[in-house]
């Protein structure tokens, strides 16, 4: 099987229709097999406030009671993923829409409780992707379109962090053939703070990624992605790139810097947008490097 792409799409861009319509037309467009992963957070989170239901957040991972998992089940895996679903296959793409519970797509187990006590969340279990299934609907020339409700195998589903996911299914891709990751979002890359999109970290690397998630500089919400993408790195995923949803067609950059250490340091841009490539070159792992702004 050629090279296939797994892209992750955020909730902030499904959340405008506009977004929404130019994501779907450039998906649609990528060549070869491809899935798709989407959240849809703030959707979530503006019905859990209309319905009364206080949403809450840590390290960018939501707490789910009993009452909020209905509602992000609702939101995922129904309106969400069937909107999606009927926009790709309008756009001439033949998506098929999944939640981890269909055909023991992703299995998680639940969260222990701890310190932070996430409720009905769960964790991907080892080996919890499906590869058969994954193989059998690309083979099939279907697009699976994976919302982030998980099943724990026992009939409980479980709310699960959409990058979690997206990184999970890539690695379980992987296993299929030579795999690209690429998170959709609509900021210009990791920022200190969400509000300013000029105060883009310029590098992050295994030591100062540490050292900025300690002190908060990272934004809760992207560090699943980082944490994600050095997993799906090391697991076997040929590349990550993080990069702005309308900048999906645009070829990934050979910016290619030299050694830190160990670690290949990769950045590139295209004409008009900034992105960060993670990749794996002759077994060594290329760490992130958030892009610098150099409009």
């Amino acid at each position: 099987m050629e090279r296939i792409t797994v892209v992750k799409i955020g909730g902030n861009v499904i959340d405008s229709p506009e977004a929404t319509a130019r994501f779907v037309e450039a998906f649609a467009a990528l060549e070869g097999p491809k899935l798709l992963v989407h959240g849809g957070g703030k959707l979530a989170t503006r019905l859990a406030a209309q319905l009364g239901i206080e949403s809450r957040m840590v390290d960018g991972r939501r707490i789910t009671d009993r009452e909020t998992l209905d509602v992000v089940t609702m939101v995922y895996a129904g309106l969400i993923n069937k909107r999606l679903v009927a926009a790709l296959s309008a756009a001439g793409c033949r998506a098929i829409g999944l939640s981890g519970a269909d055909g023991d797509a992703v299995t998680s187990v639940r969260r222990a409780a701890g310190a932070v006590d996430y409720g009905y969340v769960g964790d991907i279990a080892e080996g919890g992707v499906n590869v058969e299934l994954l193989r059998t609907l690309l083979d099939a020339g279907l697009t699976p379109v994976f919302s982030a409700i998980t099943c724990d195998g026992r009939g409980t589903l479980l709310n699960t962090n959409a990058d979690s996911v997206a990184s999970a299914v890539a690695v379980a891709a992987s296993r299929i053939a030579p795999t690209q990751l690429v998170f959709c979002f609509e900021k210009a890359g990791v920022l200190r703070d969400v509000e300013d999109e000029r105060s883009v970290i310029a590098e992050i690397t295994p030591d100062t990624y540490a050292a900025l998630r300690a002190e908060g500089a990272i934004s809760a919400g992207m560090l699943p992605k980082i944490d994600g993408a050095l997993r799906a790195v090391a697991s076997g995923v040929e590349s990550v790139v993080i990069k702005q949803a309308e900048a999906l067609l645009d070829a990934g950059g050979d910016g290619f810097l030299g050694k830190k250490d160990a670690f290949n340091v990769l950045f590139g841009r295209s004409d008009e947008h900034n992105f960060l490539q993670i990749s794996r070159r002759t077994g060594v792992v290329n760490i992130p490097i958030i892009m610098e702004d150099r409009k």
